[in-house]
């Protein structure tokens, strides 16, 4: 049975805030807390679909192997957020791994316990199809931004998407909140390492972000979001002190026009020929 320590980390997450003390106890029925060092792994890709989740602390890597054999990070799970719902999407093997980036501790329900688990309460079921519609969503925006987008932008909205989702404020800026590597940022936007330690060494020259190992620093939200291109038209950010470059250059003025000028000697009713 989960402890009373996981049924306070429950009651302040997003999903189980709108059940009562009574509801939570009932959907906490047959779930079992599990601790996860960094680096471990949840489950497999490939393997049978025994439990479904909720992530309570910390922060975990989804990613998938390719029938070629490379790997491309999906995606990263925040606190409170549901994972290995394979079941709810009638299948019977996990579609991909997930490993600890951060020590995490989750909920475990058995798979079998799905059916009453969203049944007894339309809130959960609510925000699974909510969860699963999101996601659906995101693979939807990434496979438009591969098929549109350059790199440089597609890795600067990668940025910006994990700044906003997990960014803590440091003293030079927002940092992602967990260890990312550049080779994980490469596997994010299907581009090359080489491509990605390009960019933010660029970057980093030019005062945008500050980047080391594992460990991304976000300094000027406003120039990376006009290199991404997501910049509204009527955004002025010229007093801003993170726009670091400058602000986007406002267009030209037209010339008001002259007068035509009068032939020498002609009055104010003679124009001239």
């Amino acid at each position: 049975m989960p402890s009373p320590l996981c049924h306070a980390l429950l009651r302040n997450l997003e999903l189980f805030k709108p059940l009562s003390d009574a509801q939570l106890k009932s959907a906490l029925r047959g779930a079992q807390p599990c601790r996860l060092v960094a680096g471990a792994i949840a489950y497999r890709q490939g393997a049978m679909a025994s439990h479904f989740f909720v992530l309570l602390s910390g922060r975990l890597k989804v990613a998938q192997l390719t029938a070629e054999g490379e790997q491309v990070v999906v995606r990263y799970v925040n606190p409170g957020d549901m994972f290995g719902l394979a079941r709810a999407m009638r299948q019977s093997r996990y579609p991909a791994t997930v490993e600890a980036v951060l020590e995490s501790v989750c909920l475990a329900w058995p798979d079998a316990l799905w059916e009453r688990f969203v049944g007894n309460h339309p809130q959960l079921s609510a925000m699974a199809l909510q969860t699963m519609g999101q996601r659906l969503q995101d693979a939807h925006l990434r496979i438009q931004e591969l098929s549109t987008d350059e790199v440089e932008q597609r890795v600067a909205r990668t940025i910006l998407r994990l700044v906003e989702s997990s960014g803590q404020p440091t003293a030079g800026g927002i940092g992602i909140g967990f260890p990312i590597t550049r080779q994980d940022i490469a596997e994010m936007t299907g581009t090359t390492l080489h491509t990605v330690s390009r960019l933010l060494s660029d970057w980093r020259q030019r005062g945008i972000v500050d980047s080391s190992r594992k460990r991304i620093v976000l300094r000027s939200p406003a120039a990376l979001a006009r290199v991404s291109g997501h910049v509204q038209a009527a955004m002025d950010c010229s007093g801003c002190a993170s726009c670091i470059d400058g602000a986007p250059a406002k267009a030209a003025q037209p010339a008001r026009a002259q007068p035509p000028a009068r032939a020498p000697g002609r009055g104010p009713a003679q124009s001239a020929a």
